[in-house]
Order: C-alpha cells, then sequence, then structure tokens
C-alpha cells in the first residue's frame, strides 16, 4: 500500500513536470504524454465510434484539441481523466457529423481485414463486431455506462438525452449484446471441451 501511494505521488509530480515542460512546447514532453496516455485515449473512442479507421482519426483529433489546449488544463482532475474527456467529446461530435453523410460514403471507408488466429484477439474481434452491431445510441451508452463508468445522469448530460433514455438504451443494449454473443459462447466452450 506505501509503495503504491508513493508510486502514485511520483507520477504525479512526474506528470505535473511533463505538463510544464509541454506547455513551454518541449517536444519530448508532449510524446510522453502521448506514449502515456494514447492507448486508452484510442480505446474509448474505438468502442465509442465503432471504426478502426474512425478511431484513429478521432483520436489524432482529441490529441490535437488536447495539445492546443494545454494552458487550459488547470489540474482540478487528473490530466487523464482530462484528456479522456476530451477523447468522448471528439467521438461525440464525430458521430453527429458523421450522422449526416451517407450510409455509401461511410460504407467505402470501413477498410476489411484479414481474420487473425489468436484465439484472444478473435474473442476481442467477436465482441468488437458485436459492439459494432448495436445502434450507435446503444453502443454509446454500453460504453460510456459500463466500460467508462459514467452514470446515468453524465451520460443523459453529455448526449443530450433524458436519464430514463439512457437506462433504457442500457438495458436494450445489453440484451442485444447477449444475442450477438449467445452463438459465440456455445461455439467456444465447445472448443474448450474438445
Amino acid at each position: 500500500m506505501i509503495g503504491e501511494h508513493a508510486r502514485s505521488d511520483e507520477f504525479q509530480v512526474t506528470e505535473a513536470r511533463l505538463l510544464n515542460a509541454a506547455r513551454s512546447g518541449d517536444a519530448r514532453a508532449l510524446e510522453a504524454l502521448y506514449r502515456e496516455h494514447s492507448g486508452r485515449v484510442y480505446s474509448v473512442v474505438r468502442r465509442i465510434v465503432g471504426d478502426d479507421h474512425l478511431a484513429e482519426d478521432v483520436s489524432q483529433d482529441a490529441w490535437i484539441r488536447a495539445f492546443e489546449r494545454l494552458d487550459s488544463f488547470r489540474g482540478d482532475a487528473a490530466f487523464g481523466t482530462w484528456l479522456h474527456r476530451l477523447a468522448v467529446n471528439a467521438a461525440l461530435t464525430r458521430l453527429r457529423r458523421h450522422a449526416r453523410r451517407p450510409d455509401v460514403e461511410l460504407a467505402a471507408e470501413r477498410p476489411t481485414a484479414p481474420p487473425e488466429p489468436d484465439e484472444l484477439v478473435l474473442n476481442q474481434r467477436v465482441l468488437s463486431q458485436a459492439l459494432d452491431r448495436l445502434p450507435d445510441g446503444y453502443r454509446r451508452v454500453l460504453v460510456m455506462h459500463d466500460v467508462e463508468g459514467m452514470t446515468h445522469e453524465e451520460i443523459a448530460e453529455r448526449l443530450g438525452i433524458a436519464t430514463g433514455t439512457s437506462k433504457s438504451q442500457l438495458h436494450k443494449a445489453r440484451a442485444r449484446m447477449r444475442e450477438f454473443l449467445a452463438p459465440n459462447v456455445g461455439r467456444n466452450e465447445a472448443g474448450n471441451h474438445a
């Protein structure tokens, strides 16, 4: 416990130094902040937008905004929390913009990748595909609540919907995910017993 607390304090001091250096334009500090947080930024964006290439674009947009607005970071919350909020907002903004584009344009942007044989990758792919099959509203609420740990009130405020709508969409999203994943659960269990 004491060791964890000391590491946490050390990380905060190091991150504070990195932030100060980054505000001064130190490229190495900017790179260090990016390396520390890029995985989480991409992960949350990918879960919200449901597409790898779009997630890469949105993540890049979020980083550009973060670096442009670094001076506005007051330190009231952890840098990672502030950055996470920027990433979620960037993803939601992009989805709103995409909602106005024809499906043909969006389909042309979706790449197809050959399947990878590793079981963990396959399981992640099955989960990702199931998430992608959810309607946008369901997916956003599911990710924001179950993955990011946001409350229904926070989700409602962020998405501009009623709290009851958030709860309803979460319930429906979970039911759909169970439907989508049920055939794969049986297949995986049969494979494990063979």
